[in-house]
Formats: C-alpha cells, structure tokens, sequence
C-alpha cells in the first residue's frame, strides 16, 4: 500500500516518456480501425480531451476489437484492462504494454488462483485514478455472443471504491455502449453511445455497500444504452423493427436504430408487464418474417420500401466506382490471398473459442498484410524497370482501397438495380410492410 503515494507521479510520468509514440500508435490503429469498420459513429456524452480519473465501462462482444475501438476513438487518452492471456499471443505483449495495458488474471484462466490474487493490480489502478488517468474495464469479464449483457461483476466498482479510499477525489464512472449492425462481418458499422457520468463523490455509502451501489449503477447505465433481447430470436425482432421505424424518419444510422430500438424494447417491457407480449411478439414476430423473407428473395433492403426510391445519388457514386474499376480489380486479385489467410488462421487457432475470431483474424491481418506489401513492392523493385516498379509500388499501396471502395458499394448499387427491374412484384412487399406496420402500431402500449 505505500507504493500508492509515489504511483501517481510515475504514472504520469510514464505517460510522457511514452506520450509521443503511444499518440502515434493510437493514430495507426485508428486508420486501421477505420478500414475494419465501414462507419464509427460516435453519440451521447463524449468525454473532453481532459477528461481524468475516470474508469470507463463498456460491453463485450468482439474481443480485442472493443479495446481498439475505444482507445482509439475517445478524444481522451484511456489504459486498457485486458485479460493476462493476452499477453501470451505473439507480438501483441508489447502492443498492450505500448497503451498502458494493466493485465487481470481470470479465474478461468487460472484455476488456482486465490481471492487476493489481483490485490495488486486493483491497487495499481486506484492509483492510477487517483492520479488524473483514464481506466477502460469490461465488467462481464469475458467478450460473448449473448443477446443481452451477462453477469456483470464487481471488479471494476471494487477498483472505484479503492482508489475512492486511498484519497480519490473528482473520480467518475461512465457507460460506453457498442452496437453493431453485424459485428462478424468485415465493413460493417459500428456505434459508440457514451452515457451519463456519475460523480463517485455522490455515492454515499462505503465498503461493500459502495461496491454493491457502484455495480449496480454501471450495469443499469449500461443496459439503458443497449439494445437487448432476452433470446435472440426477441433481439432480432428488435432490431428488425426498429430499422423499419427508424428508416420511416429517413434517418438510417445507428445511432437513430439505437434510439428507436431502446424505444422498441421497453415497450415489449411494458407489454409483458401486462401479459401481452407473448401475443404481441408472435403476431409482429410472424409479419416481420415474412416481410423480411420478402426482402432477401428479392434481394432488396427496407430503407428502399420505406423511401420508395432507390438509394439517392447512387448513380453518380456508380459512375465514380466505374473509373475505380481497373484499380480495384487489380486489388482484389493481389489481395485475395491475404484477404483469406487471417480468417483461415483466427479459425484454425480459436476454435475453441468462437467469440475471439475477430482477436486472431486482426492479429493475424497485421502481420500479413504488411509483410505482403512489402513482399510486392520488393519484387517489383528487383524484376521491374525503374519506372515500372514505381508504378507498381503505387498500385500495391492504393489498389486496396480502391477495392474497399467496390466492396462497400456494389451491395447498394445491385438493390437499386434489382428495385428498379422488379418494380412489378413491389406490391406484395409492401403490403407486407405495411402489416407489420399495423400490427406494431395495434401493440404501442398506449
């Protein structure tokens, strides 16, 4: 314990021994982040660039992605807590020590490991808080591909109540919520909904009442920003719905979806208070499946039935996608290889555990992709004429993107295509839409 009077300084230290290159590393991962993701949307009470001796909460449904986009996309610095096993995957240690990374060894992780066993660490990051700096936790304690968020558990409001103790004054707790809209797939997007900060200072209780009252309070502000089902038959439906609602405003981002969605799910709440969501959710349940079994055989998305137009400016964005065409051509076949090799190998090594594909296929991604670049562009220097290979390095380095491009698009465009040569057979989609419609309208609890 008498290490806690000098670890603030040196945290703050370490910070400006390692300021610039961690800024750097933080810069990299956020264009490599930007390429995983299609879109980051960003809503809610973002903290300040000052922002200090806060321990931010989050869920956990994509491993080592969730860490990576928080650090990367909060405007104020934030050391990670992650999981000691982390540290065992080659190349990746020195990255976690690079973000201030603070290791937790997990009962599952280490059977033998006693009640005190992370006295230590919860010690080391009190005193971090204490000092001004920004701690990142993952209460549920494991990434998962539940429905709805899992036990939380009690380490990260016990780490509060410590640095609380140990003279902590200012301390604050906030949610992070991330939704995706679908988190197994490469170009998808991605929401980060902060909520509310809650000033430690106001929670009058101490001990373990403190921790019970902290627990509780980040798993409720947690549950408020997500959208949640019971199973995920219920969270689809959810989501189905409140895209249908949401599409209605022309508004199609996530952070509307979420809005909307958070709206759907009390509601649901509120009908099975009253012993109507059963009926509720069978009658809007069966529409909304039909509808949206409609949608994929047509090959068509609801924002085109809400909007009754195919996706606006998409012809001129088709006409630029054209001049990007030998480009991206050129992408994907000097890509396709590296392309595959990182899933190939995430699911070769995590088999066991399906909910850290996304951990090994980015770890994987960045080793492959640079040492293929390079590979490319050192051939070409050595069997191609000056000119040439020069042409060749430019069409190795922006070739990727060019197919990034194609691959974001062409979805939208062959729904626009397919909206407009189907016009014949819209009338049994919307018919279709428009029950759903009424059926949820039939169940608003009033």
């Amino acid at each position: 314990m008498s290490d806690l009077a000098i670890a603030p300084g040196a945290a703050r230290g370490a910070r400006r021994n390692g300021g610039l290159f961690r800024r750097g590393l933080i810069w990299t991962f956020r264009r490599i982040v930007g390429t995983y993701f299609r879109a980051i949307e960003t809503a809610g009470n973002t903290p300040s660039e000052d922002t200090g001796g806060r321990l931010f909460v989050s869920n956990h449904v994509n491993a080592l992605v969730d860490p990576l986009l928080v650090l990367t996309a909060a405007p104020c610095p934030i050391s990670p807590v992650a999981k000691s096993t982390l540290w065992k995957i080659p190349g990746l240690r020195w990255l976690l020590e690079a973000a201030d990374a603070v290791p937790i060894v997990r009962r599952r992780d280490d059977p033998t490991k006693q009640s005190s066993g992370n006295e230590e660490v919860f010690d080391k990051i009190a005193a971090w808080l204490v000092g001004g700096q920004n701690i990142l936790i993952f209460p549920e304690g494991t990434s998962h591909s539940e429905p709805h968020l899992i036990a939380v558990k009690s380490g990260a409001a016990r780490m509060l109540a410590r640095a609380k103790e140990h003279g902590g004054r200012g301390l604050t707790l906030q949610a992070v919520a991330l939704e995706f809209d679908d988190r197994a797939v490469f170009r998808s997007r991605c929401l980060m909904l902060y909520g509310p900060v809650r000033e430690v200072d106001s929670f009058t209780e101490q001990g373990d009442a403190l921790v019970a009252a902290l627990t509780s309070q980040l798993r409720e502000d947690l549950s408020e920003l997500l959208v949640e089902g019971a199973t995920w038959p219920e969270r689809r439906l959810i989501a189905r719905v409140a895209e249908m609602l949401a599409n209605d405003t022309g508004d199609r981002s996530l952070t509307r979806w979420n809005s909307v969605g958070r709206q759907v799910e009390a509601a649901l709440k509120t009908l099975r208070e009253g012993g109507k969501a059963t009926t509720a959710a069978t009658h809007v349940g069966a529409a909304v499946e039909h509808y949206y079994g409609l949608l994929e055989l047509e090959g068509l998305a609801d924002a085109q039935l809400a909007l009754g137009e195919a996706v606006p400016g998409s012809w001129l964005k088709a006409a630029g996608l054209v001049l990007l065409l030998p480009l991206a051509a050129a992408g994907i076949l000097l890509y396709a290889l590296p392309y595959r090799l990182p899933t190939l190998a995430a699911r070769r090594v995590a088999k066991s555990e399906a909910d850290e594909i996304s951990t090994y296929k980015l770890g994987a991604g960045l080793l492959v992709y640079p040492v293929w670049v390079a590979l490319a562009i050192t051939l070409g220097v050595v069997f191609l004429p000056r000119w040439l290979a020069a042409v060749s390095a430019a069409v190795v380095l922006l070739s990727p993107f060019a197919a990034l491009a194609w691959l974001d698009r062409t979805p939208a465009l062959r729904r626009s295509l397919r909206l407009r040569a189907r016009a014949s057979r819209l009338e049994e989609l919307h018919r279709a839409r428009a029950e759903v419609m009424r059926l949820v309208e039939q169940y608003r609890p009033a």
